[in-house]
């Protein structure tokens, strides 16, 4: 399936990139890390749908994703105040 001659597959791998690029505009952190994780996921799905898969991809932003996640979870009183 494509749209503009892009395949579906590339336009999550574009959309990942923009989501990550996007959170490092946040001027908040935990905004940061929030765009960040669902760049994070939309980059392991990328990976997942390439073929062959790209380990190296999905590894490395599933480790990313986890950081985020326990920095939230670390910090969540900070966040509450």
């Amino acid at each position: 399936m494509e749209f503009l001659g892009i395949s579906f597959t590339e336009w999550v791998g574009y959309a990942a990139m923009a989501t990550v690029l996007v959170s490092f505009l946040m001027t908040s952190v935990i905004n940061l890390r929030i765009v960040n994780i669902l760049g994070c996921l939309l980059f392991v799905f990328y990976g997942i749908m390439l073929s062959p898969i790209s380990k190296p991809i999905i590894i490395t932003n599933a480790a990313i994703l986890c950081v985020n996640v326990v920095f939230i979870i670390r910090n969540k009183s900070t966040y509450n105040k």
